[in-house]
């Protein structure tokens, strides 16, 4: 039985960023879902159960024994530990598409000092701007393939809380009990490529932005299935 691909987006995003990806896999002939995590950030701290929750729920529409490939794109990689636990479907592997990688031992933390430095001074009542508008155009323009899809991918994103990446993520023991691997972008994932690689994972480049996979959906499509050996 080939797996459900579970394609998580980054909750800084939305599920757009995964859209493409979903057809190019689902024209192929394979399952796709797309767990929504956009409503991570409502509500009080600590958001990762939230991400569980979605996900789970998302997947409450597939039956119990059908096997599952996660696929999670940048923090959401941080995610994927308690995820993985908290299934009840089997995991036949899981792909870290430029993404940040847990820790060896838990807990990990959503954001370095460093990045919480930059963040705290954009902060509005708590509240950060979109993610988009972090960062100069001259970094943002060339992560689409055209206006449409731009504005598809912006208008979506949420306006997270400060203490979203102030949180610990658990890593539960032996989450990584299954086929892990990594496919790599470009800068600035190089390291946690490198440290997948240590792991003894496989590494897979499609050189690109962060946002790749909206660039290029068929070969993005393409490495996730040679990774998993889901053909």
């Amino acid at each position: 039985m080939r797996p459900i691909f579970v394609l998580v987006h980054s909750p800084s995003v939305g599920p757009s960023t995964w859209r493409p990806v979903a057809e190019q896999l689902t024209a192929e002939g394979h399952r796709v879902r797309v767990p929504s995590l956009l409503r991570v950030g409502e509500g009080a701290p600590p958001f990762w159960p939230r991400v569980v929750d979605a996900v789970r729920d998302d997947l409450r529409q597939v039956p119990g024994g059908s096997p599952v490939v996660l696929v999670v794109h940048s923090n959401a990689g941080l995610f994927l530990p308690v995820v993985r636990a908290a299934l009840d479907h089997p995991v036949a592997g899981s792909v870290f598409v430029d993404a940040a990688l847990p820790a060896r031992k838990g807990p990990t933390p959503v954001a370095s000092p460093e990045v919480l430095e930059f963040l705290r001074p954009m902060a509005v009542y708590g509240r950060l701007p979109r993610w988009t508008d972090w960062w100069d155009e001259a970094d943002v323009a060339p992560m689409f393939p055209g206006p449409t899809v731009r504005r598809t991918v912006v208008e979506e994103q949420p306006t997270l809380p400060l203490s979203y990446y102030e949180q610990h993520i658990p890593v539960p023991d032996g989450w990584d009990d299954h086929p892990c691997s990594y496919l790599l972008f470009g800068p600035p994932y190089d390291a946690p490529a490198a440290e997948a690689r240590a792991r003894g994972w496989r590494v897979g480049h499609l050189p690109g932005a962060h946002l790749h996979q909206i660039v290029d959906p068929a070969g993005t499509a393409r490495c996730l299935v040679e990774l998993t050996g889901a053909d």
